[in-house]
Parts: structure tokens; sequence; C-alpha cells
């Protein structure tokens, strides 16, 4: 019976190729600019460590003066954490693991003849980075906490940088010079680009940027090497531009916590650390601003996704409200000029579930053709989000649930818009239609 009526379909919608053209490019465009827009939503919001970011938390204290002025567009300072704070949280040893970090660029000094020295970006970080973000290593190893302790000259690099500098050679235990300084390399890592970089400086570029070295955060400042991201001081002496000091805020921290009741345990003990900090006098903001953001948690409230997108979208699912309403108008005059036919059918012997069934498989065909053709808008209209300057633009690509959620959007769309002029089709008087016929 399907077959029967998908043929009466497509022959009905062959009767009248200008009207079904109209219907197809209409739910063709609602559904391309919906799901271009939805496609770059559910990048931007799409979960960067699946499998890991449930156990993943990131410490808010807040060591602001109460007359601090946050700058206009400028990252909370209070964001990030100062290097005393971040050395407590590690002594402490609260969490299953526990990382501080920060971000820096440094010049590459090849050691090969044809490689000009060149910038790369990389982070600083302590011993338990890679392991609690599940970094996957090719070669040798991370440095482990004695490194930090000792503030060893090791570094850790990316595949892509290990290749550029060495190639098919083996460059486990020679030595890299980044900066002014020589590096002893122990470990490659396979190119992780988590999207976004959720550990970066809430000032940094999530989308585009990739770490290509590691170092311990120790000799990085022991080197007093460069640093990128946020730097925000409220100090009345040099104290206030020391990246040691205490009321400079610079470093991201995070922690590993395997159940709610650690987190919960951890939350408690931000508060009481911070309590203990005010009872110093060091701290002057209550206790209770402590907070404990998950992974997810933590990407709304940074707001990484654009507000021109969300507008963007919400302007395109207006769109395809308009292009549904009209699809209504055109189906439910196509349906109501063949009242006599339906009569017929009626009149033979159909119930109305029947020819209900009947049009609903008209409508869901051409949602079939429309479909397709969003696919090809949606494509278009990606192809030039992918040429905008924003960070997130080249990540704007449509991966298989979204291809098929297109196609089944766009069946919804048009059985959901077909249901009112089925409905008032199915019930036609058959007596008067044969009557006037």
């Amino acid at each position: 019976m399907f077959a029967y009526y998908l043929d009466l379909a497509w022959h009905s919608l062959r009767r009248n190729p200008i009207l079904t053209a109209l219907m197809v490019l209409a739910i063709g465009l609602g559904i391309g600019a919906s799901m271009t827009m939805i496609t770059v939503l559910h990048v931007l919001t799409d979960d960067p460590l699946p499998g890991r970011s449930s156990q993943l938390f990131t410490p808010h204290l807040d060591p602001l003066p109460l007359n601090y002025k946050q700058g206009g567009d400028s990252p909370d300072a209070a964001d990030n954490v100062t290097w005393p704070d971040a050395m407590a949280l590690l002594k402490a040893h609260r969490a299953e693991r526990q990382a501080a970090m920060a971000g820096g660029t440094l010049l590459v000094r090849p050691a090969r003849a044809d490689l000009r020295p060149f910038n790369v970006d990389g982070r600083y970080a302590t011993a338990d980075f890679f392991a609690m973000f599940g970094m996957p290593f090719e070669h040798g190893q991370s440095w482990s906490a004695a490194d930090d302790a000792a503030r060893a000259h090791v570094v850790v690099l990316s595949d892509t940088l290990y290749r550029k500098l060495f190639g098919n050679g083996s460059g486990i235990g020679q030595d890299v010079r980044l900066g002014e300084h020589d590096f002893r390399v122990i470990g490659v890592t396979a190119d992780w680009q988590p999207k976004p970089m959720f550990y970066a400086d809430p000032g940094a570029q999530h989308y585009s940027d990739v770490d290509q070295f590691f170092l311990p955060l120790s000799a990085a400042v022991d080197l007093k090497l460069s640093t990128n991201g946020n730097q925000s001081g409220w100090g009345k002496n040099d104290d206030s531009t020391s990246l040691t000091g205490a009321t400079m805020t610079w470093l991201q921290f995070w922690v590993q916590l395997n159940s709610p009741a650690q987190a919960q345990a951890y939350r408690q003990f931000l508060v009481d650390y911070s309590a203990q900090q005010k009872a110093q006098g060091r701290f002057e903001r209550p206790s209770t601003d402590a907070k404990l953001y998950s992974l997810m948690g933590w990407l709304k409230h940074e707001n990484l996704v654009p507000n021109d997108v969300r507008l963007q979208l919400w302007l395109a699912l207006g769109f395809l409200f308009v292009c549904m309403v009209n699809i209504v108008a055109l189906l439910l005059a196509k349906f109501l000029r063949r009242s006599s036919e339906i009569s017929v059918r009626r009149a033979l012997g159909a119930r109305r579930r029947d020819i209900f069934l009947q049009l609903g498989i008209e409508s869901a065909l051409i949602g079939v053709a429309g479909g397709v053709l969003g696919l090809v808008i949606a494509q278009i209209g990606l192809w030039s989000v992918r040429h905008r300057p924003d960070d997130y633009a080249q990540l704007a690509q449509m991966d298989m649930p979204m291809l098929l959620g297109t196609l089944a959007l766009a069946i919804i769309a048009s059985v959901v818009a077909g249901l009112l002029p089925a409905w008032r089709a199915c019930r036609v008087q058959p007596a008067l239609q044969l009557k006037t016929s």
C-alpha cells in the first residue's frame, strides 16, 4: 500500500511541476539556512573531550580587591588564578589529578640548515596535564612531578613540530632550542586539538590556536619565558607585575574529579580555602564566591558562542517558519483542487485515514526533495562561513549526524506543514463533490 501511495504522490507532483518546484524551493531554502546556522552552533557547543569532560573541572577563586574595576571587554580577571593560589591547590592535592598551566609563544631555532627560525605556540604546565586530559603519546613520555620540582629543561613536542624539526629521524633525547634555551626532547604527542581549546586563557582564540610544545611550568617561570593571555595585576608595588606575586592572575588550573562526591568535597575545599585567605586578610570578597565549574559549565560561563551566531540562528529558524507557512498555503490549494478525485476515492471505499496517509506521503516526498536541495544550500552556506575571519570559521563542516538531521528536519517540516491541508482535504464531503462535478 505504501508503494501505491508513493506512486500516486509521484504522479501528482509531476502533474503540477511549477507548484512542486515552488514548494521544494521553499522548503530547501528554509532548511538550508537553518541547517547552516544549526551546524555552526553544533560546532561551537560540541563537547571537546567526549568521555572525559564529565570528570574535568576548573576552580574559580576571587582574590580581587573590592575596589577592583574590570576593563570593558577584557576577560574577567578572576577567571585566572595567581601563582600562590595555584601552588597551594597543587600542594593540597585534593583532586585525582590537577595541573596549573599557561600559554606561551617561543622562537624555535632549528638545528637543520634548511629551516629558518619560526615562532610556535605552546603550553607551560605541571606534570599531570597529559594524563588528566588523556593526551596520546606516539614516542617517549611526559615529565614527572620530580622534573617539575627540579625545573627540568625538558620538552614534549607535537607530532607536527617533531616531524618538521627531525623528519623521519629519532629526536628523542636530542635538544631543541626554544627562545634562548635548550630543552631535551622526552616525548612526542599525537596532534591534539580539542575544539574549543577549553583549557586556554579566556582571551585566547579557542577554535584556531594549537599547542605545539609543552614545557614544565616551573622551568618557564624560572627562565622568565614569555607568556600569552590575560595578566591582571592590582598591587601597589612590584608584586603587581610579578608572575609569582599574590596580586597577579595569569594561570589556568584544572582538576580531575571522578565522582559527584569528589566534586562536592572539592567545592567545599575551595570555600574553606577562600575563607582561610580572607581570615589572613588576603581575600576581601566572600568565601562563597569560590566556585567549581565543570568543563561544559565553564564553556557556558565563558560564553564562547558569539551573540551574532545565536541571532542568525533565530533569524534562520524564523525564515524556515515563514517557508512552512507558505507551504501550508500551497498544499492547501493543491489538495483542495483535488476534491473531486478524493471524493471518487472515498465513494469507492477509501477511508479518511487512507486519504490522510496518501496526502501525508506526498508531503513527505516534497520534504525529501527539499531536504536534498537544503543540503546543497547548507553546504554553500557553510562554505561562505568558512571564508569569514572568525577563528571558528574553518570548523564549519557538516558531519554525518548533521547530514541525516537535515533530511529528517526537511521531512518533518514538510509533513507538519501538510497536516492541516491533508486534514481539510480528507474532510471533504464526497456526495457534495460528486453531485456538483
